[in-house]
């Protein structure tokens, strides 16, 4: 069950109407690194968590906060757009020229579509994409999939940071970009409390490590066709993070053999030509 509080969580203020801005604004509700992801990623994983229901609770109450900031964001793109109203949209209707020059980086659908309001698509008007909602079940993995999200969604709020000169619109990023801050936190203090790296790793911990293949577990495979020397790197020599292993750098190999299939079957219709054995 969810409540709604008519105030806003954190003040919206637009000094000076910018539809540019808003098109840039419209990124961080309905890209992938946007609030609706956030908001739906929490939620789902509080749906479906099994186990202690402390972490259930904590994801519902994160996750509904980020609804707050959709309807921040949401509130900032529609007063952005107001300045649009004189100066773009008379232009359209009256002389009717390129939408694209008139609307000056204006996305025509702010008007065209949703009537000066935000919309549930990034900042090319892509519509949000659900699956890059991460719920796996696995509390260890979602955790490291949220400080992801929010990693990525505080660069992005930094970004539009620099990119405006309107105090308010500093003012409100601001307080996103300190509470990206906060839930970044929030993910790792829940991956220390599960014991940290040598605790939860390797995801999931469940499963039994004598049944995966020994001899490949901890070696980093150079790729390179160079074939260089052991870099001496972190994650090629030494103690495995996870505490279980030790790492090791061997140059990739052919383990297999050449793959062959059986010819095609006769109602796939393939070329007459293929309908022999491989040799």
């Amino acid at each position: 069950m969810f409540y709604h509080e008519k105030r806003l969580q954190y003040e919206v203020r637009v000094e000076k109407p910018d539809p540019q801005f808003a098109r840039l604004l419209q990124q961080a509700i309905g890209g992938i690194e946007g609030e609706m992801r956030v908001c739906l990623q929490y939620l789902f994983q509080a749906w479906g968590n099994r186990g202690p229901s402390k972490y259930r609770d904590m994801l519902l109450e994160t996750g509904t906060e980020e609804i707050s900031h959709i309807e921040m964001l949401c509130t900032a793109v529609a007063l952005n757009l107001e300045g649009a109203k004189g100066d773009v949209i008379d232009k359209v209707v009256s002389d009717n020229p390129i939408v694209e020059q008139i609307m000056g980086g204006m996305d025509p659908r702010h008007y065209l579509s949703a009537g000066l309001a935000a919309m549930a698509s990034d900042a090319n008007g892509v519509p949000f994409n659900g699956s890059w909602v991460v719920a796996s079940g696995n509390l260890a993995a979602d955790m490291y999939a949220n400080v992801m999200a929010e990693s990525t969604g505080r660069v992005l709020a930094t970004r539009l940071w620099q990119s405006t000169t309107d105090p308010g619109m500093k003012d409100m990023l601001a307080f996103l970009i300190g509470r990206d801050t906060m839930h970044q936190n929030q993910w790792l203090a829940v991956l220390e409390e599960l014991g940290g790296p040598s605790a939860v790793h390797p995801i999931p911990n469940s499963f039994p490590q004598e049944l995966e293949n020994q001899d490949v577990n901890y070696a980093f495979v150079s790729t390179n066709i160079e074939r260089p020397d052991n870099p001496n790197a972190r994650w090629a020599t030494g103690q495995s993070i996870d505490g279980k292993g030790e790492f090791s750098f061997e140059h990739i190999q052919a383990m297999g053999s050449e793959p062959v299939l059986s010819p095609p079957m006769p109602e796939g219709y393939a070329q007459k030509e293929q309908m022999t054995k491989a040799k």
